[in-house]
């Protein structure tokens, strides 16, 4: 069954053929017609009962429901459409389920312990990286993580046989592909020089260069190159000091460790890297996090790949290991958009995870390949009002038959997009935005905006500000927070999971976060193996006496 579901009756507002837009208004008939043939079409839908040879987790870090929503309307209003008919690429996969994200001791988690499960089966407590709830948090002893370590999909993958593949739009060392590879009891040790004296724990960058099963880990493409290189070296594209103070080159350790090894850092490099001879890359594109995709262009020194890019060369490294892989793709700067409190990037960033995802779709057969795309977590990033159809999502709330913004109870107009806390908070009424902020580009920050978004410079509220289409429809906008902190935090409601290919049909309904590894074990054939296992101990003739 292909993965796209066959469109065959005209039932929306803006159809979209090959790309061009054609303004067609359905009728009720057309309405009633659409909704009929939805039902036939999913009648026809047929169970993929067989093993996956390839499996490929897509997480859209912070990328919760009404981020989704929101990114569909903001995708379709920028192919011209009116927004709310259009669909994301990973929408029209087949299985749908809702995952439930709280840890063992946080009802609203962060990264760490939410990719654990998806990637270990088993949930654990905050800021753990890929080891159980017994672990204390920052437990420096590297044998009592050793001990208490749990098993990874990718590393059981690398067991059996298969290539693996890391990529991200964050650091490659932060939680959330660092769960796939690394065991730690505090996220944050990516560096050694993060990590407190006496800790023998090796830190999350050592951990995916010394990574040994079968050969180690095939393609790794990300951020973070300051992690992987001495204090004594310089970034080659900013400046900065590396963060290592072991004095260990890992960027040059990758290419001794490997054979046909290949470690690029900027575009022109990645773009020269032929699948064909290559088996091991490591593409580290900026000292931190990669860009986001509104600023990569624009803003990257040297230049680096999109997310879309990196995905389609890790298939085509991967897929030349006849046993098949398992590839995870972190969209990591959705959350980071989120935490700062500006809509248009996360909404952009979570429009090039789309991209990545149809990407992978058009490159891989659904007969033999899992495709799951979820989130770890939500934002507290809300969509309200009562705007017209086609409202810009971005824009001031206007509602049906409107000429002008709706008002607020203090007759101001307001947006359709807010968060319930974080650095929008307005403080003063009536602020003035400053203009564009500035960028730093060894951080990929933005500056605060205007006197109202300084958390340093917050007063008591004295009312809200009078806005503007201009102002709030600016890329740099942050919209209002009701809550002033200093960064907007993570929600706790359930988010999706969307799936396609063989053992898709098992995500149904509501589950526990951790299902999502069991899935992709029983795809892979790995739970059968680990059951074989279980019943040979089973099987063991009992000892007498104790």
């Amino acid at each position: 069954m292909p993965f796209l579901k066959k469109i065959s009756v005209v039932a929306v507002s803006s159809i979209l053929t090959a790309g061009v837009v054609h303004a067609v208004e359905p009728t009720p008939e057309d309405w009633f017609d659409a909704g009929r043939q939805t039902v036939i079409d999913a009648k026809h839908l047929t169970q993929n009962e067989r093993h996956a040879k390839n499996v490929i987790l897509f997480v859209g870090d912070g990328m919760g429901v009404s981020t989704i929503t929101a990114s569909r309307i903001f995708d379709g209003q920028q192919k011209g459409g009116h927004g709310e008919e259009n669909s994301l690429s990973f929408e029209k996969l087949p299985y749908l389920a809702l995952s439930k994200t709280y840890s063992v001791d946080q009802q609203t988690p962060d990264s760490a312990p939410t990719m654990t499960a998806m990637v270990t089966g088993v949930k654990t407590i905050g800021d753990s990286i890929s080891v159980n709830q017994f672990v204390a948090h920052s437990e420096p002893d590297a044998n009592v993580v050793d001990t208490n370590k749990l098993t990874t999909i990718l590393e059981q993958s690398k067991q059996q046989g298969l290539s693996v593949g890391v990529v991200s739009t964050a650091r490659i060392t932060h939680a959330t592909p660092a769960a796939t590879y690394a065991h730690t009891a505090n996220r944050d040790w990516e560096s050694d020089s993060d990590k407190p004296a006496g800790a023998t724990v090796p830190d999350i960058a050592a951990q995916l260069v010394d990574f040994n099963i079968n050969g180690g880990i095939d393609v790794a493409l990300g951020g973070g190159r300051t992690r992987f290189i001495p204090k004594n070296l310089t970034d080659p594209e900013y400046g900065v000091a590396g963060k290592r103070k072991d004095g260990r080159d890992l960027t040059t350790e990758w290419v001794s460790n490997h054979a046909n090894a290949q470690y690029v850092w900027n575009k022109a490099q990645f773009d020269a890297i032929d699948p064909n001879t290559t088996d091991h890359l490591l593409g580290l594109f900026e000292p931190s996090h990669v860009h986001y995709e509104a600023d990569r262009v624009a803003h990257d020194k040297a230049g680096e790949p999109s997310l879309t890019e990196m995905t389609t060369k890790a298939i085509d490294i991967l897929k030349k290991n006849h046993n098949g892989y398992f590839l995870m793709v972190e969209g990591g700067r959705i959350d980071h958009a989120h935490h700062s409190g500006n809509a248009y990037r996360a909404l952009s960033d979570t429009q090039q995870l789309a991209a990545a995802v149809k990407a992978a779709m058009n490159k891989t057969n659904p007969e033999d390949t899992l495709i799951i795309v979820t989130a770890d977590h939500s934002h507290v990033f809300t969509i309200g009002g009562y705007p017209q159809r086609g409202n810009p999502i971005l824009g001031l709330t206007q509602g049906v038959g409107a000429t002008t913004p709706d008002l607020d109870m203090l007759g101001l107009p307001y947006t359709t997009l807010n968060y319930a806390n974080g650095t929008g908070y307005t403080g003063k009424s009536n602020f003035q935005a400053e203009g564009p902020k500035s960028f730093n580009a060894a951080t990929g920050a933005w500056s605060s905006g205007s006197e109202g978004h300084n958390p340093s410079s917050f007063l008591p509220a004295n009312g809200r500000p009078t806005l503007n289409d201009s102002l709030v429809q600016d890329p740099n906008y942050l919209q209002e927070a009701i809550i002033p902190l200093s960064a907007e935090t993570h929600a706790a409601e359930d988010v999706a999971i969307f799936a396609g290919g063989p053992k898709a049909h098992l995500f149904h309904g509501v589950v526990e976060q951790n299902v999502i590894y069991h899935v992709m074990a029983e795809a892979l054939g790995l739970a059968e193996h680990q059951e074989d296992k279980h019943e040979k101990h089973e099987d063991k003739p009992e000892k007498h006496g104790k």
